[in-house]
């Protein structure tokens, strides 16, 4: 992962920021600008352009076997799960793993067509990469970004955490940006999201993989 460079910001806005609202200004006008190379991917993530590669093979198999999951368990209703799409937040861009939104979501499309509002994601699911970067972002700096945006379901399944675990955030409390209830437990146990379109729904090995060795 790295930071936007300073030279980009100063092709897209040569004015320097003097406050919250014209930096994020000036880092939503960067973030559209980007040119990225097949295989990046590029957040705004608090007051940060973060720039990852996509997951490798072991993450993305989970990240499949998670929306083919939550697809089949939403098939009856409203709503589905998406991914490689982006959720916008105010000035904030987030390209989560997986999401839950409407099956028929043009009510919830930004006014520019560039992904959904995160007023229409109902369940917001991240699967860990390694590396510290990595580690930071979803346990840590996506967490808060998503309590502050008020997405009622935070999932993260977290290969790196002692042999494997599963956390189940809810209950945000947008202005203090953290969730109020954590359900973590370790891989080979059965976690239920507890509200929801996806009430219900189980996190079993069969997702997330036997447990893992160090």
């Amino acid at each position: 992962m790295t930071a936007l460079a300073h030279e980009t910001l100063e092709a897209v806005m040569p004015k320097v920021a003097t406050s919250p609202s014209e930096l994020d200004e000036v880092l939503w006008r960067a973030w559209k600008a980007m040119e990225l190379p097949e295989g990046y991917r590029a957040e705004i993530i608090e007051e940060f352009i973060e720039v990852s590669p996509t997951g490798r093979y072991s993450h993305g198999r989970i990240v499949n076997r998670l929306r083919h999951a939550l697809g089949l368990f939403l098939d009856d209703s409203d709503f589905t799960a998406y991914q490689d799409m982006n959720v916008i937040h105010r000035r904030k861009a987030w390209i989560p793993d997986v999401f839950i939104s409407l099956k028929d979501a043009e009510e919830h499309v930004t006014e520019d067509g560039l992904g959904i509002d995160a007023g229409g994601v109902e369940l917001i699911a991240e699967v860990v990469s390694p590396g510290k970067d990595s580690l930071d972002r979803d346990r840590d700096r996506k967490r808060r970004a998503y309590a502050r945006a008020g997405i009622p379901v935070y999932l993260i399944i977290d290969d790196y955490d002692g042999q494997g675990s599963v956390r189940v955030l809810s209950e945000p409390a947008p202005d203090r940006a953290r969730y109020e209830s954590e359900v973590r437990m370790p891989y080979g146990s059965a976690v239920t999201v507890p509200e929801g379109p996806a009430k219900g729904f189980v996190i079993t090995e069969a997702i997330t993989g036997t447990l893992r060795r160090s």
